[in-house]
């Protein structure tokens, strides 16, 4: 069979250049989390040729949306390693309620049940709070619809 000559679309490798690139600086932990928040999908591996296109479009979107050297003033930088998992958990929760698209909805939550700003700021207590309030929320929604 004769090797497909043309361009294909994005590549895995097409989002790690993205996320590295400088105007995003992202973490490896970070670029994950979005691919969770976005997909669900723990493994890079495991994503279609569609949700690499997805990601790409997203992922280029947050590069474009940046102002030129504002990613050297952040102070988040990766978060707090050990929450990592816990964001993740918050991600997919924020899927349920349909609050990927606007992540001022997620930061204004965590600000008010945390009093932070930043859910990439949050110690493992905080991110139980917002985690079990989210439950809580996911809950009352799924009663709703029965």
């Amino acid at each position: 069979m004769a090797a497909e000559t043309g361009y294909s679309g994005p590549s895995i490798r097409t989002l790690w250049a993205i996320a590295k690139s400088p105007q995003l600086s992202m973490t490896d932990e970070d670029l994950h989390a979005v691919v969770y928040r976005e997909t669900g999908k723990e493994s890079m591996r495991k994503l279609t040729r569609g949700e690499i296109t997805r990601l790409a479009r997203i992922l280029q979107n947050m590069k474009d949306g940046t102002r030129p050297g504002s990613r050297n003033r952040r102070t988040d930088q990766g978060g707090n390693p050990r929450t990592v998992q816990q964001r993740r958990k918050i991600y997919a929760l924020c899927g349920e309620l349909g609050w990927n698209g606007d992540p001022r909805r997620i930061h204004g939550f965590v600000r008010r049940v945390t009093g932070v700003d930043r859910l990439e700021w949050l110690g493992p207590a905080q991110c139980e709070a917002v985690i079990e309030g989210l439950k809580a929320m996911v809950k009352r929604k799924e009663e709703g619809k029965a």
